[in-house]
């Protein structure tokens, strides 16, 4: 047995068979049953010619079909690649070709616009298609049914050996506006992220110790709000698994606060994932409703990553429910959890984490900041850290350093290092936009938008929002004698980039500033967004 993320969780299985383990909607596995499915659909890709190696999409919105395909994946050493469901037509077209895929498994209603790119990318060819009601065609890309497909398949666990240096990937936004693939070794992706670094309570020194561990730990109940398409919402999940848990599925399309609650009070939810306001507001917005007419006395833990609480929402959890731990988990797609801050509910101001001894603030020469300087810096981790950018050596060289031997990653967050070892984190030193947990960059967007007839130059710029953090603002400088509303601005860029990406707000003015080299000035966008000029 290895530090094998299908290794890990089959020791999971055969500890605690019975134990119910996913939940959604009106579904209900037990571990064992989870495991059956799993296996089926492994036997399923297999019999389609999907091997080691090969990259699997998950073009899904939450459901267990998305779990099953993760697991069947790692069992035939495959790597299964998260689909952001909101992508239009060009995003898809770049993300299926970049990742190299060979298969996919989605919902029904998103035939159509599979269909619209499958012809352009030659290796892709099986199809798996999960029912959704929709009611789609999917006879022109010669899908086939997820439940008819499993049927067919063998249940029994008779797979080959697998290795520590199976990959993860997840993909994530890149600095020229597409995404790219993060690529862990799964067995640093187990350390860093997913519950081997001591997050489940236990340091793990050999993988057999797992099945110990799980044995003896209390049935916790997990809800993962946010979409499993992101690391986060994976993260959770695998952490529960591997700590014996019981995970609970969102299957929300739209956020609906009022019935997450009932979800929680029915099944009796013990830690519930989210991503910062985006979710957290209205949460705590509809609690005191929600308290009236359920028991929610089973919530203990809420927990944020991927976006920070604010203090005004910590303090309304915090108000309603006076033991309730709340927790920011500090990290990204390329280190794995990094650190966790106590959501203090009094506290304004940035965010301090407590951060391993792995963590170090780098200078611009990199050198390690002195604690306690106040000197700010790039934000480092060693140890268990992924291997690069799947297809993008440039990208990787930039991101990830040797320094005096030792390797390091430097995602891009600007923070200071405390005399007590603390951190306090900035934010990214880029010009990405977090709005709700989702990363946007200003260059895809402005893309977009420059596309327009009536457009001649434009910027995009984050400016604060009191529920996602940021949302988007355009500073467009129309052509002459065109006029240019916000509705017609955000109806063309839909039909370019995915809904939240399009812009809430828009500026116009005679002249967008550039600097002499013709490169954007993203303060002075600011300036003009936030009314200060």
């Amino acid at each position: 047995m290895h530090f094998n993320l299908a290794d890990l969780f089959e020791s999971v299985v055969d500890t605690l068979p019975d134990r119910e383990g996913l939940v959604c909607a009106d579904r209900r596995l037990t571990y064992r049953e989870l495991d059956r499915r799993a296996n089926q659909l492994a036997h399923c890709l297999a019999q389609r010619g999907v091997g080691p190696g090969d990259h699997i999409g998950l073009y899904l919105y939450n459901g267990t079909e998305y779990i099953e395909g993760m697991l069947a994946a790692y069992k035939i050493r495959a790597v299964p690649i998260n689909v952001n469901y909101r992508y239009v037509e060009e995003e898809l077209e770049y993300l299926f070709d970049d990742a190299d895929l060979v298969a996919l498994i989605h919902h029904r209603e998103f035939a159509p616009r599979i269909a619209s790119v499958a012809a352009k990318l030659p290796q892709l060819t099986t199809f798996l298609a999960v029912e959704d009601g929709s009611g789609e065609a999917f006879e022109s890309i010669d899908a086939t049914d997820y439940e008819a497909s499993l049927a067919a398949a063998s249940p029994e666990r008779d797979f080959a050996e697998r290795s520590p240096d199976d990959l993860y990937i997840i993909y994530t936004g890149g600095t020229t506006g597409m995404p790219k693939g993060v690529m862990w070794r799964q067995e640093d992706i187990f350390f860093g992220a997913l519950g081997g670094g001591n997050i489940i309570g236990a340091n793990i020194e050999r993988p057999e110790e797992l099945r110990e561990i799980v044995a003896n730990a209390p049935m916790i109940s997990t809800l993962a709000i946010a979409p499993l398409m992101h690391g986060a919402a994976q993260w959770s999940c695998f952490i529960g698994f591997f700590g014996g848990n019981r995970i609970i599925l969102s299957p929300q399309r739209r956020f609906d606060a009022a019935e997450l609650w009932n979800l929680i009070a029915k099944e009796r939810i013990t830690s519930v994932s989210i991503v910062g306001d985006a979710m957290g507001r209205p949460l705590a917005e509809s609690l005191a409703d929600a308290k009236q007419n359920l028991d929610l006395s089973c919530l203990k833990v809420i927990g944020s990553g991927g976006a920070i609480f604010s203090q005004p929402v910590k303090a309304v959890f915090k108000r309603e429910i006076p033991d309730i731990m709340l927790f920011d988990g500090f990290g990204a797609s390329e280190t794995g959890h990094q650190g966790t801050g106590v959501a203090d509910a009094e506290r304004e101001g940035s965010p301090i984490f407590r951060m391993g001894e792995n963590n170090q603030v780098f200078d611009d020469e990199n050198q390690p900041v002195v604690p306690g300087s106040g000197v700010q810096g790039r934000l480092a981790l060693r140890g268990h850290i992924p291997l690069g950018y799947y297809n993008d050596e440039a990208k990787t060289a930039k991101t990830f350093i040797e320094v005096e031997g030792v390797r390091w990653v430097l995602p891009g967050d600007i923070a200071t290092i405390e005399k007590d070892g603390t951190i306090t984190v900035f934010g990214r030193g880029s010009v990405s936009i977090n709005s709700g947990g989702e990363k946007i960059f200003p260059e895809e967007v402005e893309a977009a938008l420059k596309s327009h007839p009536a457009v001649f130059d434009a910027l995009v710029v984050g400016v604060p929002d009191e529920r996602f953090g940021q949302r988007v603002s355009a500073v467009v400088q129309p052509r002459p004698d065109m006029t240019l509303t916000l509705d017609d601005l955000a109806a063309h860029a839909r039909t370019k980039v995915a809904g939240y990406k399009v812009p809430r707000e828009l500026h116009l003015v005679d002249l967008v500033v550039r600097s002499p080299s013709g490169k954007p000035d993203y303060r002075w966008a600011a300036s003009v967004a936030k009314g200060s000029v």
